[in-house]
């Protein structure tokens, strides 16, 4: 692979390749993140004040909203990458 010191690798996509993440899908990748994590907090709280189980709920909530956040990051980084 030759590098070309005006375009940069060839491994990297450039803005005509179909491939790579651009502006919007990070704003989106970022969205879901925040989007999780904020539901499970959500969920946590209401969660908490129905069975009364002061932090337990928000930091269940907050975990499985980290996890499928990530999953679902993955997930889209994955579908966009492949085309």
């Amino acid at each position: 692979m030759a590098e070309d010191p005006w375009n940069g690798p060839d491994w990297m996509p450039d803005d005509a390749s179909a491939n790579g993440l651009r502006g919007r899908d990070l704003i989106g990748l970022g969205g879901v993140l925040l989007g999780a994590v904020v539901a499970g907090l959500v969920l946590g709280l209401l969660a908490d004040d129905a069975f009364d189980s002061a932090p337990v709920g928000v930091l269940v909530g907050i975990a499985l909203g980290i996890v499928l956040g990530c999953t679902a990051f993955a997930l889209r980084v994955r579908s966009a990458l492949r085309g």
